[in-house]
């Protein structure tokens, strides 16, 4: 196997499983980028990012730039000399300058079937429009926004009740797996980068925490995909009788009501019942403001429900 010098840049849990992958694949990995350190959490101290924590583990040197323009992390980043450049959910444009140091360029996953959610958040995006499939790429980058041309990718079904958090984690594994590969090819110059078609290009934009918002009187098949695609973040949400009222799981029921969307027109133990605009929804994990996470017994236990209609404040 013919090994290569990896310079990687990542941030967030997603980039952990590529990063490991090198780690053990026998590749030198001579840097990790990762974004700044920030304040996180409810003391807001500054916290390492996951890739950062992972590097430092492994004796990996670390670089923080808050930005690649600047002539001296160039230069910086140039003295390395890396072969390729693999790049994980950095979180930080890199410009022509950056692209053209490594010998076989820069490398990203993304996580899509391209050209389909390029962007920021292709997990989410997927989900909320019911995409049954959805995968990996491993991408040349160029200047474009997930333009480049593959280098190969790997397909995964979305199953019907999969959320962001599970997809995710998948994804991220997969995508450790397909960079060796593609990393093997690069290294033995079989690599057979193909364009991405013009047809088919949709953008996955960031995820805005306003469209987490129910809308009670969406069908209940468009609820049941934000509930799904914003689980782990930013969580689907109401109110109950003015308090926020979170909902972490459900599925859409075949249980006829001519109630007013929104509202709660039976419980049992399988779960809360609520009125949509087309179909009923089965609420089944719920979280009201300053209170734990809880199943739908529980829930019952503490609160009267039948009648109230979620979203407004009665």
């Amino acid at each position: 196997m013919k090994l290569l010098s990896v310079v990687f840049a990542g941030t967030p849990e997603f980039s952990v499983p590529a990063l490991r992958a090198l780690l053990g694949s026998g590749h030198r990995v001579v840097a990790a980028y990762t974004q700044p350190d920030r304040p996180a959490g409810r003391g807001r101290h500054l916290t390492m990012s996951p890739v950062k924590r992972c590097a430092l583990e492994h004796g990996i040197a670390v670089e923080q730039p808050a930005s690649l323009r600047d002539p001296a992390e160039i230069a910086r980043l140039a003295a390395l000399a890396p072969d390729v450049m693999v790049v994980v959910a950095y979180g930080l444009i890199l410009p022509a300058a950056i692209l053209a140091i490594p010998r076989h360029g820069c490398v990203n996953i993304h996580a899509s079937l391209l050209p389909r959610w390029r962007g920021a958040a292709p997990i989410h995006r997927a989900i909320l429009a019911g995409d049954r499939h959805t995968g990996v790429c491993i991408m040349r980058m160029d200047e474009g926004l997930d333009t480049g041309p593959v280098l190969l990718e790997r397909r995964t079904q979305i199953g019907a009740r999969e959320t962001t958090a599970s997809v995710h984690d998948r994804l991220a594994a997969l995508g450790g797996e397909a960079l060796l590969q593609a990393l093997q090819e690069i290294a033995t110059d079989t690599a057979a980068p193909r364009a991405q078609s013009n047809d088919g290009v949709t953008y996955a934009a960031k995820v805005r925490k306003e469209e987490a918002v129910i809308d009670w009187s969406q069908p209940a098949i468009h609820i049941d995909r934000q509930i799904r695609a914003f689980n782990p973040w930013p969580v689907a949400q109401t109110t109950l009788r003015g308090a926020q009222l979170r909902l972490w799981s459900g599925e859409p029921v075949d249980m006829p009501t001519d109630a007013q969307p929104g509202t709660v027109f039976a419980t049992d133990s399988h779960g809360i019942k609520v009125a949509t605009g087309a179909g009923a929804f089965n609420l089944t994990q719920l979280q009201l403001a300053g209170r734990k996470q809880t199943g739908t017994a529980e829930f019952l236990n503490a609160n009267t429900i039948v009648g109230a209609v979620l979203g407004t404040a009665s």
